[in-house]
C-alpha cells in the first residue's frame, strides 16, 4: 500500500523515544513520496496508498514559510525508500489511510510535533491513546522554545487557515458556470478547479447535478445528485 502522511519539525532538542505499540493491524511499508507536512505515499505489499499522519496537523503549504518547512522536514525524516511501520487508525473521507508512523521505535508524528513542524490535532487525539501524552508534552515544549511554527507572534492554526480559505472560495463559487476554471463535475454552479476540499456545509447549494469524478465527494450515495440532505 502507499500512504500519505503529515509531519513537522526541525530542531536540536532531545526527542522522546517511544516503544512501538504492538497492534494486530500494524503494517510494514516503504516510503514512495512525501506530499505536504502531514501526508505521504507508501507501498505495502503490492499496494500503493496515501497516508495521513494521525492526530497531528501540519501548516498548509500556502502558510509561508511554515508549510514548506514542514514538508521539507518530513522528507528528511522519511526519505524515499525508508522502511516504516504504520499503526492504522481509520480511513478518512478522502480515502486516505490515517495512521501513526514509526521508524524503529521512534514516532514520526511525535517527532514533528516536538520540533514545532506540526501541531496536535486535538479533535482527533483520542485516536492516538499510546502517544497522546508525548504529543501534548512535545507541543508544550515546542511552544515554550518557540520552535518553527511556534516562532510566530500570532500563529494561525492549520484548520483555521483552511476554514478561511474555504470561506473565500465558497463566496466566489456560487454563481452560474461561465468561467473556464470551473470544475465540470458541478455543472449547475461554479466551483473553481483545485479548490480546497469542501463539504456540503461549506456551500449553500442543495440537490445539484454531480458528474464523476466528484472531487469534493458531494454525491455520497452516487446517484448523480449532490448534497441531498
Amino acid at each position: 500500500m502507499v500512504f500519505q502522511l503529515r509531519l513537522i519539525g526541525v530542531g536540536a532538542l532531545l526527542l522522546v523515544q517511544m516503544s512501538l505499540p504492538v497492534f494486530a493491524n500494524n503494517l510494514t511499508a516503504t516510503v514512495v513520496s512525501v506530499g505536504d507536512g502531514d501526508t505521504i505515499r507508501v507501498k505495502t505489499g503490492n499496494k500503493t496508498v496515501t497516508v495521513r499522519l494521525a492526530c497531528i496537523d501540519a501548516p498548509e503549504t500556502k502558510q509561508n514559510p511554515w508549510g514548506q518547512q514542514s514538508a521539507a522536514r518530513l522528507k528528511q525524516l522519511l526519505p524515499v525508500g525508508q522502511a516504516i511501520t504504520l499503526r492504522p487508525v481509520e480511513t478518512d473521507k478522502y480515502k486516505r489511510l490515517v495512521a501513526e508512523i514509526y521508524v524503529g521505535n521512534r514516532s514520526i508524528n511525535v517527532n514533528m510535533v516536538q520540533e514545532g513542524q506540526a501541531v496536535v490535532y486535538r479533535q482527533y487525539l483520542k485516536s492516538c491513546p499510546e502517544s497522546k501524552d508525548s504529543l501534548l508534552q512535545g507541543e508544550n515544549t515546542a511552544k515554550q522554545q518557540r520552535l518553527a511554527f511556534w516562532s510566530q507572534a500570532n500563529p494561525v492554526m492549520p484548520w483555521d487557515f483552511r476554514h478561511r480559505t474555504t470561506q473565500k472560495t465558497t463566496s466566489q463559487a456560487i454563481q452560474p458556470q461561465q468561467q473556464n476554471n470551473c470544475d465540470l463535475a458541478y455543472p449547475d454552479f461554479c466551483i473553481p478547479k483545485n479548490s480546497p476540499d469542501l463539504n456540503c456545509r461549506d456551500i449553500s447549494q442543495r440537490r445539484f447535478k454531480v458528474l464523476p469524478p466528484d472531487p469534493h465527494g458531494f454525491d455520497r450515495d452516487r446517484d448523480g445528485i449532490g448534497c441531498e440532505k
